[in-house]
């Protein structure tokens, strides 16, 4: 009787079979390119009224330029991107879905910037060329979880209905703008913030980490943290902490809740740096911990 080949260990299996996996399904995603998903002419008459189309970039979009920044301000109020025409088994959801894309990103960046006259411009990007989906009569786009709504992102494009099932992933870049407070001209760090230093303009909220500010008398007398150019948008990690108070000196501290509040005296215990958590201790000795908020003012959470 012939020798018994003995079997190979799991790992050695599953090392094979990857790529005849791979294999398999590349072939059943055969027939259809995927980067002709996006965005069908047809959606001009299903976008809001003024709604600027704009010609997208062929490759996924970056952030904008000095240039750009300063044609997209003049815009009107809302603009969102048309890609090129849909083509295979996609093209016979024409504008539907090219529509239900615009909308969802549209209307989760709206929803973030927490104001709904926010412009809101939407260059939508293409997918991997080598992607081949197979023909589906009905593809949800849907937000992934954990991904930001401005800025460079991505929506989800799933097959819910069709011979083979597929999810894959449309980048987008994401422009919400609103007015805001920028530089006149080019200023140094360690810059004390003059009124005169200051205009109104308008910013990409997602160009840069934290909301720009948009009152003057939120920025007169604050120290710039690093030098920056002409036409900078001013944002928190743009300026210097404030020093509220020294150690040692006596502040107000405040408590409070729905239809109560309490205040008190004490003595700082340590330099009241904005935003920081800071020691007090009252007259009674007991040490409390709360944030500077403001001169000579702590605020305590009970």
């Amino acid at each position: 009787m012939p020798a018994r080949t003995p079997a190979l260990p799991r790992t050695a299996r599953r090392a094979l079979m990857q790529p005849l996996l791979c294999a398999a399904l590349a072939a059943a995603w055969a027939g259809v390119s995927a980067e002709e998903i996006v965005i069908n002419p047809g959606l001009v008459q299903t976008l809001p009224p003024n709604t600027r189309i704009i010609k997208p970039a062929a490759a996924p979009a970056s952030a904008p330029t000095t240039a750009a920044a300063a044609s997209a301000a003049t815009a009107p109020s809302s603009a969102m991107v048309a890609p090129p025409p849909q083509d295979g088994a996609l093209a016979a959801l024409g504008g539907e879905l090219s529509g239900r894309i615009q909308q969802l990103a549209h209307d989760s960046a709206v929803l973030g910037s927490g104001n709904k006259n926010t412009r809101v411009e939407i260059e939508v990007g293409a997918l991997d060329p080598r992607l081949r989906l197979a023909p589906c009569q009905k593809i949800e786009p849907y937000l992934p979880p954990g991904l930001p709504t401005w800025g460079r992102t991505r929506i989800g494009l799933k097959c819910v209905q069709g011979s083979k099932a597929w999810n894959v992933s449309l980048p987008l870049t994401v422009h919400v703008w609103r007015t805001a407070m920028v530089l006149r001209d080019a200023l140094p760090a360690g810059t004390v913030l003059l009124a005169s230093h200051l205009m109104e303009a308008e910013v990409d909220l997602a160009a840069g980490t934290g909301m720009p500010v948009a009152e003057a008398n939120g920025l007169v007398g604050r120290s710039l943290q690093r030098g920056m150019a002409a036409g900078s948008a001013l944002r928190p990690p743009d300026l210097k902490a404030r020093q509220w108070f020294a150690a040692g000196e006596t502040v107000k501290v405040v408590a409070g809740g729905a239809g109560w509040a309490i205040a008190t005296e004490a003595q700082a215990m340590n330099p009241g740096i904005e935003g920081q958590t800071i020691r007090v201790r009252t007259e009674a000795g007991k040490v409390l911990m709360g944030r500077a908020v403001a001169d000579r003012l702590v605020e305590v959470a009970l």
